[in-house]
């Protein structure tokens, strides 16, 4: 079968995990692993696996316009912002992994169908991907909610310079993407980093309040949910309710990592690129369907 090519530009413990996930896939493959440091622990890691490295940033690109069909961003998102620019005027297709929200808001068990005609994709925070799937689920069986409110707990480790930089643009994306998806009149993210040892997997609570709460339907929904999620995030997992709790619907998951290059506990960013790399498989899938049919006309 035929590959599409896919870049990585950021070299960290997110862009390596995602090189490891690439290189699995049966649709896509690793055409350049781009960073800045030529001693980053990930640009040796990319080539020990015989994988084509660049530390010339987003310059690369322009010099080599045509060295893949999509490019994943584990940069920043002020980075982002720029590398856009540079990915439109190329015609790349663009999976952001960081919060810039310049693209379209991507979570796979929601809306991955309505994503495919997109140059530039948004996977939201870690949090989000998550928790939103929950706020989705609870604003199908509910017509209004009046407030919701996510709390994320992941380990201290797990929470490299890139996410500790972006705190802000993490909180105002996750809110955005709930409010987005569930429709709720008001929204609140909080992301608690916990140094305890050993260290925890990611847990997300998710609190909803609304006015006429089913929860039986709601958890026949949540089941379907999950079921959905765990197709291509296997460590997510469903460890309390739909509970009704001081008059608000409470639910909480936690989310272990494959333990593809991050550690097992670090869900956080395992759920991130495990969306992603969902959702570029979809989209080359698409790309070669397409590529077939016009094979023939």
């Amino acid at each position: 079968m035929n590959k599409v090519r896919a870049a990585v530009i950021g070299t960290g413990n997110i862009g390596t995990d995602l090189l490891i996930k690439i290189m699995r896939s049966k649709v896509l493959e690793c055409s350049v692993f781009i960073g800045r440091n030529p001693d980053s622990a990930g640009i040796h890691k990319a080539r020990s696996l015989g994988v084509p490295t660049s530390t010339e940033s987003i310059n690369y690109f322009s010099k080599h316009p045509n060295c893949c069909d999509i490019v994943f961003d584990a940069t920043s998102a002020h980075m982002h912002k720029e590398h856009a620019k540079v990915f439109a005027q190329l015609n790349l297709m663009a999976i952001d992994l960081t919060p810039a929200k310049v693209g379209k808001m991507s979570v796979f068990s929601v809306n991955a169908k309505d994503c495919l005609e997109q140059n530039n994709l948004n996977m939201v925070t870690c949090g989000g991907q998550a928790s939103i799937p929950i706020a989705h689920t609870i604003s199908q069986v509910h017509s209004e909610i009046d407030y919701l409110e996510v709390i994320s707990s992941i380990s201290s480790n797990s929470a490299g310079p890139a996410t500790r930089l972006n705190l802000d643009e993490y909180i105002y994306a996750t809110e955005q993407g709930l409010q987005e998806f569930s429709k709720a009149k008001r929204t609140k993210a909080i992301l608690n980093l916990n140094p305890a040892k050993p260290c925890i997997d990611m847990q997300t609570t998710i609190f909803a309040k609304v006015s006429h709460p089913q929860i039986d339907l709601l958890s026949v929904k949540l089941n379907a949910m999950i079921k959905s999620i765990q197709q291509y995030v296997p460590g997510y997992e469903l460890i309390l309710g739909p509970i009704l709790e001081n008059g608000r619907i409470v639910v909480m998951v936690k989310v272990r990592g494959l333990g593809d290059y991050l550690p097992k506990y670090a869900g956080n960013l395992d759920i991130i690129n495990c969306s992603a790399i969902a959702m570029a498989e979809l989209w080359a899938q698409h790309k070669l369907d397409q590529d077939q049919l016009l094979s023939y006309v």
